[in-house]
């Protein structure tokens, strides 16, 4: 009997539930939820864990003092990132819905929500494209020898100079007694001014094959855009169950990475001159704290890692059941998140670090970020290894992982977000079909991108799409969920949902400290804007105007729905519809009836299903007004025993057994 019953409290804690309450397969039958906890912690990481930690935040943390850089980034994540994440957990996790239906908490915010996904839709778009990129490359290392590895093909310039082309050229001096020399020889053809590498040419002149302008958009470059039909037909094919088979895919997709990682890490760290590219990671210059960029390029950074206000944390949370502790979970995948990115620079910089001893360069002169680094440094930095298509092949596997780990919960965010908005049993029936005609549309809708002009909208998008528009939507998050619902109802309904409160330092987190971070790091992108470049290519005004047009789309739909909702709602004057347009809806709440308790209980009513659930401030005041008369017929009884008690001492005797029913 006792074995049985800790087979069953295990099976909850497997679960997600908490002490006491039985393990189900399914808590919400019509939705569904996470085959188990380790589930929804695996695709969370693979949704954090993304491209931006191995090519930004190495670059940013040598950029930016080294491991000084460290401090600012660790302060960053324990008052805005780890908060922010609880947040969107919490927020989704209460209500069991996407980052559409969660609004029910105030619908004069739902707009919030359709920012969310037009953000997602936007780096649903790119991201796909770059993962077919990685894809592309990686059936090209499918061969004996590197095609980025020597100048000798048919798309190379004659300004191409390959460390392999040059080594080869001095090996017969070299032979002759004159090693010194080659060794010159070697690093004055690297250090041209004019020199391009082999891999740089591959990248520009026959994988892009990049035209000269963002208006040319050329030809359509068949192999790319095959590539992403590949990309696409993969993510469909693991959502085509939604969270449970996608739960099953990222238990390879999640971990497989840092399998990769460390494979590469530890070939990285046993090369010739890598202990030089760790030290110029890590070597920290403190004085660069005190620079206010170090703090701005910091906070941004951990705030754009964890896909905070992409919809998509909200999107997963809703899977998981009612009970579970999302505030452990939200500091597991926030600090595995920030621990991948310190781990990836290692890896990055140590090849890095033995391609600049091999070039006799500078660390800073090989050191790259971005697609920059992903496609041409490293590449170049791989063919200088033994057997180096098989390193070419886990790295751009490695980059496939990741870029699907958070493709998956771009894709599920608008798949989930349109199948709860409408919420028909058809509709949730048939969440493939939905499913399907998203990837088709984000397919198409990618198809420009890779066009010989592909790469200037592709960095005009990462640039403006998720930019200033992320900050504000997180912002206004805040402010409606702290100031307009009200955070003592937001406390309330976390604890009803964990059992206990949130910590005190997140509650002050949520409502002084996080929003001034997110503000400090919108001032920070306004004052820190410079019109993008790509190479030497300066962006032309017009393309630049598609930008910010892309980022105020997903901002200017928090005015238009707020205003549509204020003069949909009920009142004669504009201030009592908003009013009621900011109050919660009746609906708000948990999902099942049997969470639903405490101010959130059915009400007895002569609805069709013969319950109804009265809004939130209505049932305040109705508990207010029973409290009140409840304290009335206390003071009344009390009175009462007061008269008895002087009847008694003028010559009474019975009262002396009567007992104070105001104690009682």
């Amino acid at each position: 009997m006792a074995a049985s019953s800790t087979n069953v409290q295990s099976a909850a804690d497997q679960n997600g539930a908490v002490p006491g309450e039985p393990a189900k397969q399914d808590e919400n039958s019509r939705r569904g939820n996470w085959g188990n906890q380790i589930e929804f912690i695996l695709t969370s990481v693979g949704y954090a864990v993304g491209l931006g930690n191995v090519w930004r935040f190495p670059y940013l943390c040598y950029r930016n003092g080294g491991g000084a850089f460290m401090l600012p980034y660790f302060i960053m994540l324990v008052f805005c990132g780890i908060p922010l994440f609880f947040l969107e957990l919490s927020f989704g996790q209460f209500a069991s819905q996407g980052c559409l239906g969660v609004w029910k908490i105030s619908p004069m915010f739902k707009g919030v929500g359709y920012g969310m996904m037009v953000v997602s839709t936007y780096i649903g778009i790119y991201y796909n494209v770059v993962i077919c990129i990685a894809f592309y490359y990686f059936f090209m290392s499918m061969t004996d020898v590197l095609p980025w590895t020597y100048c000798n093909n048919p798309w190379n310039t004659p300004a191409c100079v390959g460390v392999m082309d040059a080594a080869n050229r001095t090996f017969a001096n070299a032979t002759s007694g004159l090693a010194a020399v080659a060794v010159e020889g070697v690093a004055a053809v690297v250090n041209r001014t004019k020199r391009t590498s082999p891999s740089e040419e591959y990248w520009k002149h026959y994988v892009l094959n990049i035209s000269d302008d963002i208006g040319n958009f050329g030809e359509v470059r068949l192999p790319i855009l095959g590539c992403l039909a590949l990309s696409w037909v993969v993510v469909f094919l693991c959502l085509i169950k939604g969270v449970k088979s996608s739960g099953k895919v990222v238990y390879f997709t999640a971990t497989f990475p840092y399998l990769v990682l460390t494979i590469l890490f530890i070939r990285g760290v046993t090369l010739d001159g890598a202990i030089n590219g760790i030290k110029y990671y890590l070597t920290p210059q403190w004085e660069k704290v005190l620079d206010a960029k170090v703090w701005g390029d910091a906070a941004s950074q951990i705030f754009y890692s964890l896909g905070c206000a992409w919809g998509g944390l909200i999107t997963m949370a809703s899977y998981n059941k009612f009970h579970n502790n999302c505030f452990r979970d939200s500091i597991i995948i926030s600090i595995t998140n920030c621990a991948t990115s310190v781990y990836a620079g290692f890896v990055i910089f140590s090849i890095l670090g033995f391609m600049a001893h091999t070039l006799n360069v500078p660390v800073s002169e090989v050191a790259d970020h971005g697609p920059g680094l992903a496609f041409v440094a490293y590449p170049e930095a791989l063919t200088l290894l033994p057997v180096s298509p098989l390193w070419s092949m886990l790295f751009f596997f490695m980059l496939i992982l990741l870029g699907l780990g958070t493709q998956f919960c771009l894709l599920e965010t608008l798949t989930t977000a349109i199948v709860d908005e409408i919420g028909t049993d058809w509709i949730i029936k048939n969440k493939p079909i939905v499913t399907l005609g998203v990837a088709i549309i984000g397919f198409c809708l990618g198809v420009p991108l890779t066009t010989q002009a592909g790469i200037y909208w592709l960095l005009l998008m990462d640039n403006f799409a998720a930019s200033f528009s992320l900050v504000l939507i997180s912002c206004i998050m805040c402010i409606c969920v702290m100031y307009i619902y009200g955070h003592r109802n937001y406390f309330k309904d976390v604890e009803m949902m964990l059992g206990f409160p949130p910590p005190l330092f997140f509650r002050i987190c949520w409502r002084f400290i996080s929003p001034l971070i997110i503000s400090f790091i919108l001032i920070f992108t306004v004052i820190q804007y410079k019109p993008i470049t790509y190479n030497d290519y300066v962006y032309p005004g017009w393309s630049l105007g598609i930008g910010f047009c892309m980022a105020m789309s997903s901002v200017i739909c928090i005015p238009i729905y707020a205003l549509y909702r204020i003069s949909r709602s009920p009142g004669a004057t504009f201030r009592e519809r908003l009013r009621n347009a900011c109050k919660a809806d009746p609906k708000w709440g948990p999902a099942l009836r049997e969470h639903r308790v405490g101010r959130y209980a059915p009400m007895v009513s002569g609805a069709e299903d013969g319950l109804e659930v009265l809004p939130l401030k209505e049932k305040e005041e109705t508990k207010e007004k029973e409290e009140l008369k409840e304290e009335e017929e206390a003071r009344e009884r009390k009175e009462d025993v007061c008269l008895t008690i002087q009847q008694g001492s003028n010559g009474s005797t019975a009262t002396q057994n009567t007992p104070n029913p105001a104690v009682a």
